[in-house]
């Protein structure tokens, strides 16, 4: 596996643990959209596209969220089941849709995107910053807080993450 191409748009700072979406590019063929870069209390890490765990309502079989106490259909009660746990007992509410199978691929992946944020950080800190991927995340919500590059206040400082790692075969986003 190769990463061919990385795209990331920064976050702004009121976003809490979110720095960053992103999407990457697989030997020029596979795109995967929808990736967050969190800082985590050992650092930034990747999390993969996932979506939300579902039920189905006894008395229409609408999908409805895990947890839900009504239908968002017919309105009927939906039976209180607990949402699944995973080996450590946290409760399971999502489930990746993509993901690395392994630890060497993960590691190329976070290495990937962590190089391309510290990139688009950077970029962010110059005069006339204009974030390059609207297409990613939610585009209204992001969009003031990045027109200065500093979490949407002029003159305000950007903070600084220190990421390391290196991915080969990542390429700058064009």
């Amino acid at each position: 596996m190769r990463i061919t191409e990385v795209r990331i748009k920064l976050v702004p700072r009121a976003a809490d643990r979110l720095l960053a979406f992103g999407a990457i590019t697989i030997d020029h063929e596979f795109v995967v959209r929808d990736l967050k870069l969190i800082m985590g209390p050992q650092g930034p890490f990747v999390a993969m596209p996932s979506r939300k765990l579902t039920g189905h309502c006894p008395k229409c079989s609408l999908k409805n969220s895990l947890g839900a106490r009504y239908c968002n259909q017919c309105g009927a009660r939906q039976p209180e089941m607990p949402p699944p746990s995973d080996s450590e007992g946290r409760r399971r509410l999502y489930a990746d849709i993509a993901h690395p199978i392994s630890i060497a691929s993960r590691m190329a992946v976070e290495r990937a995107v962590v190089e391309e944020y510290e990139r688009e950080l950077e970029r962010s800190r110059q005069p006339g910053y204009a974030p390059r991927h609207d297409d990613l995340g939610d585009v209204e919500f992001l969009a003031p807080a990045l027109s200065h590059g500093t979490g949407g206040q002029p003159g305000a400082e950007v903070p600084s993450r220190a990421c390391t790692g290196g991915a080969e075969g990542s390429q700058p986003s064009r």
